[in-house]
């Protein structure tokens, strides 16, 4: 794998980061042949496109620049060919450039989306419970107090953990990164044997992979593909998906994880497999750590509050991203703590912020220039004369074989999604609904390492192989698939968006 490995500059952050994966705003770690090949590619096709394809039929000039710049995007992110940050800065620049969007305001009007300062202060706050010590504080006090015994335990406290870093910690990859010391930590617990070894394949794949994924899916700020849906829904359909109803639409993705619990203990056969002295080396680290302090109670305590106000948001009337940006005011009321402003910023994901408004300045442009609409036409061509489920079938397993090549998730949703809103009228299915279904679908990539950032960071550990990754991989797919057409569609049916009745009204 190619990433290279840091030490962390302080005792209580993760102790290892993934250059260029973790903290996107750099380039290093991406393989210099390969960033290459991409880099050229990527313009030739864009040139190609933009200038020596003709324009195909029911699609406007505007349309074709569009997908000339959509497929340099997707060529630029598959090859990691430049720092995300700098790619989603360029996309407005070529939006402009090739007059696919003008002026450079509308081109760029992903930057000034809401969901793009949302994302900014959950990543603040990130780094300010990293600057604490409070990420690590919570997964061992976790992990001391439900006294942990079992390989099980072990993965149902750490998805637990994920669960409570959600509301704070605004990516999966963060998640991932953070709690990659601790998991490394147990795993070493463990000896050589056969059965050892499956013991750590299952802590790490579950705990750093699938756990860090399904938690986020319920919580609107721990996932970026959430943010990405919200802002398209808000921008073309002008629905505003609260945090609380974003909540209500997902929680049962919940239940993955128990499928997901299941299948993994069954391949690796690792139900009561007991932790080597566990219990001991978990207080050992707890130990180390310096006692919590004023500040520690008070950035819990305005967290708390924010969470209090994101979930309430339905009776206060509050914007999700004005709470956040007051929380965030809040935090630094003079005295209250006592971390460095720097020291917030170095560990901010400022590339992914840009990003996050580069893909929304493009997902803008693919459904205002009639781009989503003519690509729907060509998938309603193969998907049309199916029931629901079977066009939800064909589309999710189409989604995962596009998604071989990718390794980021929010790349993959910005492509999608605006192509699902369209089509999703043509074939007489609800928008959101068949939207959300496709695109949730995307989070569990889970066939190869390089598709998703968190299990990049997870085959760090060194615990697994891709083949190991691979076969219980493919089953985990399977199994999310079905869980969408026999699950969660009834659910969002339930709630009222029926995934067969597009002309249902959204009910919240």
């Amino acid at each position: 794998m190619s990433g290279e490995l840091t030490q962390a500059r302080t005792p209580w952050a993760p102790a290892f980061q993934w250059r260029g994966l973790l903290r996107p705003d750099t380039a290093a770690g991406r393989a210099p042949a390969r960033a290459l090949t991409g880099f050229i590619l990527a313009w030739l096709a864009l040139a190609a496109i933009h200038l020596l394809m003709p324009v195909p039929a029911g699609l406007t000039v505007a349309g074709k620049a569009t997908l000339a710049i959509m497929a340099w995007a997707a060529i630029i992110w598959i090859f990691e060919a430049l720092p995300v940050a700098v790619s989603g800065l360029l996309i407005p620049a070529l939006l402009v450039l090739t007059q696919a969007v003008t002026p450079m305001a509308k081109a760029a009007n992903g930057f000034t989306n809401p969901v793009v300062f949302l994302c900014l202060v959950a990543f603040l706050f990130s780094a300010i419970m990293q600057c604490a010590g409070l990420d690590r504080r919570i997964a061992l006090g976790l992990l001391d107090k439900i006294k942990v015994k079992t390989v099980n335990g072990v993965i149902w406290t750490m998805f637990g953990v994920n669960l409570v870093l959600s509301f704070v910690v605004p990516a999966a990859n963060a998640r991932a990164a953070t709690l990659l010391p601790v998991i490394n930590g147990l795993t070493k617990l463990f000896g050589d044997t056969e059965q050892e070894r499956n013991a750590a394949k299952a802590i790490v794949i579950q705990s750093l992979v699938y756990g860090s994924m399904i938690s986020g899916m319920c919580i609107l700020t721990a996932h970026l593909p959430n943010l990405v849906l919200t802002g398209l829904f808000s921008s073309e359909l002008h629905i505003r998906i609260s945090y609380l109803d974003w909540f209500k639409l997902q929680w049962p993705y919940l239940g993955m994880f128990v499928l997901t619990q299941w299948w993994v203990q069954y391949y690796f056969r690792t139900r009561r497999t007991a932790i080597p002295g566990g219990l001991e080396t978990i207080r050992e680290e707890q130990r180390k750590l310096p006692p919590a302090g004023k500040q520690d109670w008070s950035i819990l305590l305005v967290f708390g509050l924010v969470a209090l106000l994101w979930a309430t948001e339905q009776w206060h009337k509050i914007p999700t991203e004005n709470i956040a940006l007051l929380g965030l005011a809040l935090v630094f009321t003079p005295g209250l703590i006592q971390i460095k402003w720097k020291d917030i910023q170095d560990r901010t994901i400022w590339g992914t912020v840009f990003l996050l408004a580069g893909a929304l300045s493009i997902s803008s442009a693919i459904s205002s220039t009639g781009l989503a609409q003519w690509l729907a036409g060509q998938i309603h061509a193969i998907a049309q004369g199916h029931p629901w489920w079977g066009i939800l079938l064909i589309v999710m397993v189409g989604t995962h074989v596009i998604r071989l090549g990718m390794l980021s998730n929010v790349a993959a949703v910005t492509m999608l999604a605006p192509i699902l809103l369209a089509l999703a009228p043509k074939l007489g299915l609800h928008p959101i609904a068949f939207t959300m279904l496709v695109a949730d679908t995307d989070s569990f990539a889970y066939l190869l390492p390089t598709q998703i950032t968190a299990a990049v960071i997870a085959y760090s550990s060194g615990t697994f192989s891709t083949s190991d990754y691979a076969k219980v991989g493919i089953v985990s797919v399977l199994i999310a698939i079905a869980y969408g057409i026999l699950v969660m569609a009834p659910w969002y049916a339930f709630l009222g968006i029926p995934l067969w009745d597009a002309t249902a009204p959204w009910p919240f």
